[in-house]
């Protein structure tokens, strides 16, 4: 039952949007196209925390993404843990489903398997992270947009049904949470050690 009404949403947002719509989704799938937004969260988190935070951010953020694909591969038996489930039946992409086959529209064919996705959870744990980091709503707005566009695309271009993008959204949303957790904490460390060492410095003057 869960199974069909996943496969049935999956029609309902899968369809052939001609050649201009396959290249705005193929653009919006591809992590180059999203430099400029790398580097617009980047010099945000610097003018508000400093190169030290921004530092903090990087790494964290490196931690998150790392960690949601590596998790990602897991159930795709992928990556540097594709063995650490082996026995878990991994699911088909919607393009490789027999059930659809004919029905799925397709740009490019892509590997076998689509849970869970990497893209959704790479992108929910930058979200995660990086909102409260800059706390701007016209940020949160952006970034909230531009990880719909994402996760939309993989659909569009018949790479994951909805309930892969779930799944990867959820991955990244814990990842991306325990890396905003670690670096509030490893920033409140920085500022107590700085405040210890402060006063010695102007004694020793």
């Amino acid at each position: 039952m869960g199974c069909a009404f996943d496969h049935d949403l999956f029609l309902a947002l899968n369809f052939d949007g001609g050649a201009t719509m396959d290249r705005i989704m193929s653009l919006c799938s591809a992590p180059a196209a999203w430099a400029w937004l790398y580097a617009l969260i980047l010099w945000l988190v610097w003018r508000r925390a400093g190169w030290r935070g921004a530092l903090l951010f990087v790494v964290a953020a490196a931690v998150a993404l790392g960690l949601s694909d590596m998790i990602a591969g897991i159930f795709k038996h992928t990556g540097p843990l594709k063995n650490l489930w082996p026995s878990f039946p991994a699911r088909l992409r919607p393009m490789h489903t027999p059930e659809l086959e004919g029905l799925v529209h397709t740009v490019r064919m892509g590997g076998r398997y689509g849970t869970v996705s990497a893209h959704a959870a790479t992108m929910t744990a930058l979200a995660v992270l990086s909102i409260p980091t800059v706390r701007r709503a016209w940020f949160a707005a952006l970034v909230i947009a531009a990880t719909a566009a994402i996760c939309y695309s993989r659909i569009y271009l018949g790479y994951h049904f909805p309930f892969d993008i779930l799944l990867g959204a959820a991955t990244g949303a814990v990842t991306g949470g325990a890396a905003l957790a670690a670096m509030r904490a490893a920033a409140k460390r920085v500022v107590a050690t700085s405040r210890r060492r402060a006063p010695s410095a102007k004694t020793k003057s």
